[in-house]
């Protein structure tokens, strides 16, 4: 297992969360791929998107049967301007890389914005820290893992 999964699974099991991270064997790099490989609807995918609020890095997770309207949501947590994070702003927040990002396992706390949507489905698959890894939860554990605040992530 690569570091970053490693610390995906330290603040899982600090968070008293008894899940396992899933190497995948083949490419997901959408929301759909991912949930015909684990046999999912694409809406318990939890995708974990980092967004620049005014310059600082905000996570937001939302079901992967949405897509994020910016301007909805930067009225919602009071920024002036969302906008998609670089490459830069992501690695420096999270210690992962686009693609890869899971909802914990950073070097600090970030902002996090849960979409609503995701309560719809018993089970979650959220990035385990790298581009070929996933793990399982439930949407409280999502919850209390990210200290995350619920939001509609469209209008």
């Amino acid at each position: 297992m690569h570091a970053r999964n490693t610390a995906v699974a330290r603040d899982l099991e600090a968070a008293g969360i008894d899940a396992e991270i899933t190497l995948l064997t083949e490419q997901t790099n959408t929301a759909k791929a991912a949930a015909a490989y684990l046999g999912v609807e694409v809406g318990a995918i939890a995708n974990s998107l980092i967004f620049d609020a005014d310059g600082e890095a905000v996570l937001i997770m939302t079901s992967g049967r949405h897509r994020v309207d910016t301007d909805h949501v930067a009225e919602i947590i009071g920024a002036k301007k969302l906008g998609r994070a670089s490459a830069d702003l992501v690695k420096s927040a999270t210690g992962q890389v686009i693609g890869g990002v899971a909802p914990c396992g950073h070097p600090s706390p970030v902002r996090t914005y849960i979409d609503v949507a995701l309560r719809d489905y018993p089970e979650l698959w959220a990035a385990g820290g790298t581009a070929d890894s996933m793990v399982p939860m439930t949407y409280d554990q999502l919850i209390t893992l990210t200290n995350g605040q619920e939001i509609s992530v469209e209008p």
